[in-house]
């Protein structure tokens, strides 16, 4: 299976179980991979025969930037359940959201969800 990275996706979210982080808000990044067949659109040339960066940057950052959520679970399922019923083409996506400033003592460069989901 052919694979699109999209890595480094950069939002501002308010997701968290504490308070503060409703209020105050937070970055969040995501990286994307896309499985897929692309060769119909290698030898096309057809954007209508892969996915389009652009509308899944979209999609993503309506569901970070969106409503408020506890779990950083909940937004990574949230993205891989949309990208699979949003792109028809994508038959399996890994998706990683990255919280690189909880509010949680100790040193570290961030805390991580990372999922894979495919079609049935």
């Amino acid at each position: 299976m052919d694979k699109i990275y999209m890595n480094g996706l950069s939002f501002y979210g308010y997701h968290g179980v504490f308070p503060e982080e409703n209020k105050l808000g937070q970055r969040f990044f995501v990286d994307l991979i896309l499985e897929m067949d692309l060769q119909p659109a290698g030898t096309t040339d057809d954007l209508e025969k892969t996915a389009n960066y652009g509308d899944i940057y979209a999609t993503v950052k309506e569901i970070v930037e969106g409503e408020p959520i506890k779990l950083v679970e909940t937004v990574t399922e949230s993205i891989a359940s949309s990208l699979l019923s949003s792109y028809p083409l994508i038959q399996k996506c890994t998706v990683k959201v990255i919280k690189p400033d909880p509010p949680i003592p100790g040193h570290y460069d961030s805390v991580a969800i990372e999922m894979t989901r495919s079609r049935a």
